[in-house]
């Protein structure tokens, strides 16, 4: 028998080119949308009475690092590259499976219960099985690379440094084990962590494989003048250039934050149908700057949303992100520069087209798979609510998520996970950060 979930008297944002908005319910069968508007359903199936609250696709975050979830606290008021050798490079070297395991169920749980439901993830160099393995009861929908680092350049721990071709056979093992795991939720990615932690050998190998066994590749670029000096000092060329040069200019490449690129850059990123991963918490706590994106998106860039990780944001929440991404486009380019409607389809519907599951989730319509999120608009805080995706980027929170649903699974239900206690989530989580802490002998701390 078909496992059958009612949604009824939702206010429905679709989410669709037409940005479609249904008043009625939404029937669910093994995972997928099967009807929208007014439906009928089999006697006894299960039914959410929505309440007319809204109900819209699960936010997809494309740029999160999972296993920085226990350095929350530990790394901040610092400019990029020292933040990275003195404090995550370091705690990343003395994760262990057991810490790592407890950085993606904190991370998990601290996304799905604020409504995100599926992201692109990049990890550490080793025992990225351990993330995989604490993802999957979990119910989310995840992309996950095992970090990629074969320069090593100043500041890297040796437990970071890898041989070219073990750091691309493990990635392929990687994919070989996990993906389609999770009913089809979990797939593996091949994860450059940027280039200046990479040779062009490995760059170079990343986009030919990635090609032959149809991987996303998800990398970093452009984040902060000194790392683009340093790739040009290396290279002669620009960040985006030489990834150009590596082959790393197209469309299932996925590249977080393109904060410091020019127009020529940014020509390139079209060209190549790069996809664009913008995380302006994260590019603000660290003092990067501000990403062009309403420029990258005039020229039909796609631009998506990640919070990056907990060491470099503190928070993994989509709202904060939405909030940020619309807000600072109108301090660079005036209001309405990136509109309301807008900054929400790059949390939902640009998200998924990043992960090349544009015709999975993402919009709500028949056959698509059933990730969704229903947001209450009872709250004194969001009311009047005129315009609901004003509503949702301005004014909502985490905390007015009410139901999460990924593959037609609840993971939600009225604020409270049904996979998970987050008491005892959180406290393993301190226990293995204070672990981690010592084992990484952080200076100061």
């Amino acid at each position: 028998m078909p496992v059958t979930l009612l949604i009824r008297n939702a206010t429905i944002l679709t989410m669709n080119d037409a940005f479609d908005t249904v008043e009625g319910d939404i029937l669910i069968e093994d995972g997928r949308i099967v009807a929208i508007g007014s439906v009928q359903a089999p006697a006894l199936a299960p039914a959410i009475d929505a309440g007319g609250d809204y109900l819209l696709p699960g936010f997809v975050q494309t740029h999160i690092h999972l296993c920085q979830t226990l350095f929350r606290g530990y790394a901040d008021d610092m400019a990029l590259l020292e933040w990275l050798r003195t404090r995550v490079w370091p705690l990343e070297a003395a994760h262990t499976p057991r810490s790592l395991a407890a950085a993606a169920a904190l991370a998990a749980a601290e996304l799905v219960q604020g409504g995100t439901t599926a992201i692109l993830t990049m990890e550490t160099v080793h025992d990225t099985d351990a993330v995989f393995e604490a993802l999957e009861p979990t119910g989310l929908r995840a992309v996950v690379g095992k970090c990629m680092m074969d320069e090593a350049g100043e500041g890297v721990p040796g437990r970071l440094r890898e041989a070219t071709r073990a750091s691309i056979d493990e990635s392929l093992a990687l994919a070989s084990r996990w993906n389609g795991r999770g009913r089809g939720r979990l797939r593996a990615a091949l994860a450059p962590r940027f280039a200046v932690s990479c040779t062009r050998e490995l760059l170079e190998e990343v986009s030919r494989l990635s090609r032959e066994h149809g991987l996303l590749v998800h990398s970093h670029a452009s984040e902060n003048r000194d790392e683009v000096a340093l790739v040009r000092q290396r290279t002669g060329l620009g960040n985006i250039e030489y990834f150009a040069a590596t082959g790393l200019a197209a469309p299932h490449v996925c590249l977080a934050h393109c904060v410091w690129v020019d127009d020529g850059e940014q020509a390139v990123l079209a060209e190549g149908g790069v996809k664009v991963l913008h995380c302006p918490g994260s590019n603000l706590k660290l003092g990067s700057g501000l990403a062009p994106v309403a420029e990258m998106r005039r020229r039909g860039i796609s631009v998506s949303l990640g919070a990056d990780g907990a060491a470099c944001n503190n928070r993994l929440d989509m709202f904060q992100e939405m909030r940020l991404a619309a807000t600072l486009q109108a301090v660079r380019r005036g209001p309405g520069a990136l509109t309301a409607r807008e900054t929400l389809a790059m949390a939902t519907r640009e998200g998924a087209r990043a992960l090349g599951l544009e015709h999975q989730i993402g919009t709500i319509e028949p056959g698509m798979r059933a990730d969704l999120i229903l947001v209450r608009r009872s709250e004194p805080h969001v009311a009047p609510d005129p315009d609901p995706y004003a509503t949702l980027v301005y004014a909502a929170r985490p905390t007015d998520v009410r139901t999460v649903i990924v593959d037609g699974d609840v993971l939600v239900h009225e604020g409270r996970p049904t996979r998970w206690d987050p008491t005892e989530v959180a406290a393993n989580a301190r226990h293995e950060a204070r672990a981690l802490a010592t084992r990484a002998s952080l200076p100061g701390l």
